[in-house]
């Protein structure tokens, strides 16, 4: 079984063999990655057909979340370096640099709402 939102997709796949995960990209979706190259709280750098990058994380149920890898305070293509965290129930990832945290569901920066990065939806199949 897959479950799919918008930017969440949470992996409890029972009796898969090789499930995959699937990025929502222009006008379809992008095979990303193997389900099981991804470890629960750290991220991972993805590179899409238009040269911009995804971050994916996948968190420790499991669900895996892809936010635009740019950090926009510094330009620098890190935040799947960042820190996963937590605030008032809301997945975050602190950027490894200035430490500003995005919302995993929304892209928004907790510190500096006027600023957010790009949300990607998520398939694992």
């Amino acid at each position: 079984m897959t479950t799919t939102t918008s930017g969440t997709t949470t992996a409890t796949t029972p009796g898969a063999t090789a499930a995959v995960v699937r990025v929502a990209h222009a006008d379809g979706w992008l095979t990303v990655c193997d389900l099981e190259l991804l470890s629960p709280g750290r991220g991972a750098a993805v590179l899409l057909p238009d040269g911009g990058q995804a971050a994916l994380f996948m968190d420790r149920a499991g669900v895996v979340r892809a936010i635009g890898n740019r950090d926009p305070f510094t330009g620098a293509y890190v935040l799947s370096r960042g820190l996963l965290g937590s605030a008032g129930g809301r997945p975050f990832v602190a950027s490894p640099l200035l430490k500003q945290r995005f919302d995993l569901a929304t892209g928004v920066c907790l510190d500096d709402e006027e600023v957010s990065v790009p949300v990607y939806a998520v398939r694992v199949e």
